[in-house]
Formats: structure tokens, sequence, C-alpha cells
């Protein structure tokens, strides 16, 4: 029986043609999310993001997939307990988005901290006055996860003399451009010391719902909270109390805790809030990008080498040491 992949990503048939020239004699489905749930439980390898109900419990028991290759950094789509369970390995596509998230987290701090949403209303009444910015330069900056995207945003934010503290499960991590990596579960003592919260963390069962009232008021006057990772890491009913209440200064948002975020959500016309609509990962050589990950890690899984961004199943996410370089 040949070895079966399964893709459940935006592939063209250039990607397809490229993943083939890897494993020669493979049988290649291109499932898209029309047909995942249905080539799952017969798959060797499947390589994607299925954002449909997909059979994991039967694929479990048919025993045949060996390992689940996400095309997304977040894995709280494939780390089902059955999963976790099994032998099946896991790896993610960490550090894969991390050049658009940190593209698209510059945008959302930049926007909240210079005030756009109130100069882009003000715009629309053609309204020509000074409102209160903040800066960034030299700001205090928490990252909630330091994989690929919080590597990369540290990085990026070091350009502005910002003051970069991290927590993250690994804290013996070393990085240039952060200045204290502190454990998970030194959260509160990081709070009151930051200007702005960015959240880059996995969902998983510990943060979930991690950034609730007490948290965001631990955080200082008139601080900013940005959440480029999953809506569920962030109570909303929680934000939108404090956001009214006037202790933050704003938060900026590409998640939400329930996608789409419904039309009759308080978020909406907060002032001081801007809303994306989970358009980070976005780039234009994406799937060229999460291809080149996938042939890669199938070279190395063939001969038995070590895979990049191989993922800890009870943490829900990768060791630091495995994570793709170069993000």
């Amino acid at each position: 029986m040949p070895m079966r992949i399964v893709l459940c990503y935006p592939v063209e048939p250039q990607h397809i043609a490229r993943i083939q020239t890897v494993w020669p004699e493979a049988e290649i489905v291109d499932a898209g999310q029309e047909g995942v749930a249905a080539e799952l439980p017969e798959a060797d390898v499947f390589c994607g993001h299925p954002k449909v109900s997909v059979p994991w419990e039967e694929t479990v028991q048919r025993g045949r997939l060996k390992w689940i290759q996400s095309s997304a950094a977040g894995l709280d789509h494939c780390l089902v307990p059955s999963v976790v369970a099994s032998d099946i390995i896991v790896t993610s596509a960490s550090g894969v988005l991390a050049k658009q998230v940190a593209d698209h987290t510059l945008a959302l701090l930049l926007g909240v901290l210079r005030n756009l949403p109130t100069f882009f209303r003000a715009q629309q009444t053609h309204e020509y006055i000074r409102r209160p910015t903040r800066d960034l330069h030299g700001a205090r900056i928490g990252l909630v996860g330091l994989g690929g995207n919080g590597h990369r945003l540290a990085k990026v934010l070091k350009a502005f003399d910002a003051s970069i503290t991290a927590t993250d499960w690994f804290p013996e991590q070393n990085s240039p451009f952060v200045d204290a990596v502190l454990p998970a579960t030194a959260i509160d003592d990081v709070l009151p010391r930051v200007d702005v919260l960015i959240l880059t963390a996995p969902l998983t069962d510990y943060t979930r719902g991690m950034i609730d009232a007490r948290r965001l008021r631990m955080l200082p006057p008139e601080g900013v909270l940005i959440n480029v990772a999953r809506g569920p890491l962030v109570v909303e009913r929680d934000l939108v109390e404090v956001l009214r209440s006037g202790h933050l200064w704003g938060a900026g948002l590409d998640v939400a805790e329930v996608e789409p975020l419904p039309s009759n959500s308080a978020l909406w016309d907060l002032p001081n809030v801007i809303i994306t609509p989970h358009v980070g990962g976005q780039r234009s050589s994406r799937i060229d990008d999460m291809t080149n990950l996938f042939c890669e890690n199938l070279r190395r899984y063939r001969s038995g080498k070590p895979l990049i961004n191989l993922v800890n199943k009870q943490l829900g996410f990768p060791d630091p040491r495995t994570i793709l370089e170069g993000a």
C-alpha cells in the first residue's frame, strides 16, 4: 500500500508537484475543507488545518495516521485528547507565519497607540483637531509566549528601543532581543510593569481565559492589549468592561473568542478598539512557505531525522529547540 498524504490547505498544482518530488511513490490527496473529514481516516500523513468538524476519534482508532503537520502555528484544531494520548507525531507551522504576524501586530499596536480609531472617525466628519497619542519608542512590552511569532516580534520591537519581558514555558531561552524571559506562571509579576501586553501564546487548557478582569486591571492605567494569538485567551466580556471603565488606553484584536465576531458584540462599538478578522497570518508567499516547510519535514521524516517544530503534545506547542529557524 503506497504512502497516502492528505492535504488540507489551499495548495495549487505546483505545490502538489513539489511535494510529489520528495516522495514520488506516495499518493497525494488534495482533500480541501470539503473532503478532509472523509479522507483523514485513510491518511498516513496529514498536512493542513481543518476548519470543519473531522473524525479525530475514528482516525486514531483506525491506526493508520502517523504524523500531523499543522499548517497553522496554533494546534487547538488537532490536539484533541485522543491525538494527544496516541503515538501520532505532531509538528506545527511555528515560524512560517512569524513575519506577517509581526507586520500585523505592529499595525494594530501603532494604530492603537497613535489613536487612529479617533482620527479615522474625525476624518469622516472632516474634523481636523489634535488628540492625545502614545509612543512605541521606549515602551515597556510584555510578550506572553516566546515561540516563532514571539521571537520575531521581539526582534522587530527592539528597533523601537522597547524593553521586552517575555513569559514562556521554556524560560531558559536566550534571545538578544528580550531583556528577560520569565516562567509562564510569572505573568502576574509582569503585568504591572509593562505598557503593552501582546499575546502570542497557543490556546491550551492553561491559557484559555487567562486574561480576565483581574489581570486586565493589573496592567497599568492606560495599558494596551494586543491579541494576535487566539481569541479565547481573553475573557471578552471582561475586556469590554475594563475598556469601558477607562482603565485601558485601548486594544488591538486580530482574533475573537467566537469567530466570526458576532455582529452584536460590544467590541465593535468601543472607540478605542481596532478589530481585524484573523488576517495576521496572511502573506502572498504563505502557501509557498508552508509547502517548503512540509517538504523539508517530509524529507526528514523519510530519513528518520529530527523534525522541525516537533510538538510536545502535553504542553501543546513545540520545544523551542526545534522551531523553524529564521523566524
